[in-house]
């Protein structure tokens, strides 16, 4: 399966050796594809530069592992996401254009009301239903 990344879940696994952390090794262990594009990697170094620099190291390598992609300008995709804030759709958008299976992402604030759903064949988890929907 082919899992994007938002940048909070890349925050969360870089900084503490907890759930998240977790989560994508065992995504990873098991064969998934993890996927993030420029735009989430910048905007979790961002993050973590201003609140937890020592987790630099851990980030640069988690992205070691997974699978990158240039951000681009969402396409005609972004009709289906109009319901988000616009920095969230970009996040979306840049899942269905990967092709991804899944987007994994802790902002229950925007994402909240299409957890669960699917949006041109990308279903939004958080991340306890992404663990509980793979393994159990």
């Amino acid at each position: 399966m082919r899992v994007f990344l938002d940048a909070n879940i890349l925050f969360s696994a870089a900084k503490s050796a907890g759930a998240v952390r977790e989560l994508l090794r065992l995504l990873l262990d098991g064969g998934h594809e993890c996927c993030v594009d420029d735009y989430v990697v910048i905007e979790a170094r961002r993050n973590l530069a201003a609140k937890a620099p020592d987790a630099l190291i851990a980030l640069e390598a988690l992205l070691k592992r997974l699978r990158i992609s240039p951000a681009q300008a969402p396409g005609p995709e972004l009709k289906l996401v109009n319901w988000l804030p616009e920095k969230d759709r970009i996040v979306l958008a840049a899942a269905i254009r990967l092709r991804c299976d899944a987007l994994v992402t802790g902002d229950r604030t925007h994402f909240r009301p299409g957890y669960g759903k699917m949006f041109a064949g990308v279903t939004i988890h958080s991340p306890r239903s992404l663990a509980e929907w793979l393994f159990g």
